[in-house]
């Protein structure tokens, strides 16, 4: 299990690292990449465009399966000791949101693979639409901006209070530590920004009962792109997802597992 955790903190790391230099490349208009291809689509399509594009698509899909299954062995077998009491559950309960998150990432990658097709379309879209057909959908949509809400304030107090640091505190070389911490302080703020305009756009889309209001992170990340100073707050938005991927990496390679 050790080598599977290793196996898909290192996949999550990749995607975040790409999404990131998409993002810094969507800024300036480098290649003519736009917000619209910095969404986890985007990543694959990036990663397909590739010399040997496809075998390594396997590998990371391979990889957040990987991770997938450390999350859901974590949350059903307690294997950090978290208990059943509230806060314990709680926890397990966030291991097994993100490892959901990256399983279904999982399963759009394959698909893409088997079928050869580039993902288009906006599942968040989608998934708020099938929610507003649903029996007081307006409250559901809400229900999972407040989720989102939650977890960018969780992520940014994250980062503020370097819980982080525990992961890797002990293990990180001494001469390399202070700029491998600190990109997990950057990346966590910048990861948290982002959920809290996912659940912004799912709050608009809950008042206003509309799934076009809703969007995924390429949506999340045009929003940035159209405020004031737009394009430099984009590139400092992925300068800080390439952090979170960094630090992702430092996890992979020096975390040591329970």
């Amino acid at each position: 299990m050790e080598n599977i955790a290793r196996a898909g903190l290192t996949a999550k790391a990749v995607v975040y690292v790409l999404l990131g230099v998409l993002a810094f490349m969507a800024a300036f208009g480098i290649n003519e990449t736009s917000a619209e291809d910095t969404s986890k689509s985007g990543v694959f399509d990036f990663i397909m465009q590739q010399p040997a594009g496809s075998v390594l698509l396997w590998i990371v899909t391979a990889g957040l399966t990987c991770y997938f299954l450390w999350r859901v062995f974590q949350t059903f077998t307690d294997s950090e000791g978290q208990g059943k009491d509230v806060k314990g559950l709680g926890i397990r309960g966030r291991y097994l949101f993100s490892g959901l998150v990256y399983g279904s990432l999982a399963v759009q990658s394959a698909r893409m693979l088997l079928f050869h097709k580039k993902n288009s379309g906006d599942n968040s879209q989608d998934m708020v639409q099938e929610l507003l057909s649903k029996p007081l959908g307006q409250w559901l949509v809400g229900f999972v901006a407040a989720i989102f809400l939650a977890v960018g304030f969780y992520q940014i107090w994250y980062g503020l209070s370097e819980k982080y640091r525990k992961h890797v505190n002990k293990s990180v070389p001494a001469k390399v530590k202070p700029i491998l911490l600190n990109a997990g302080k950057i990346g966590y703020v910048a990861r948290g920004v982002v959920w809290l305009i996912l659940s912004y756009l799912f709050f608009q889309a809950a008042f206003s009962a509309n799934a076009s209001e809703a969007g995924n992170t390429s949506k999340a990340l045009n929003v940035i792109s159209n405020v004031d100073y737009g394009p430099y707050l984009l590139a400092l938005i992925g300068f800080g997802l390439i952090c979170y991927g960094l630090f992702n990496f430092v996890r992979a390679r020096f975390e040591k597992f329970g």
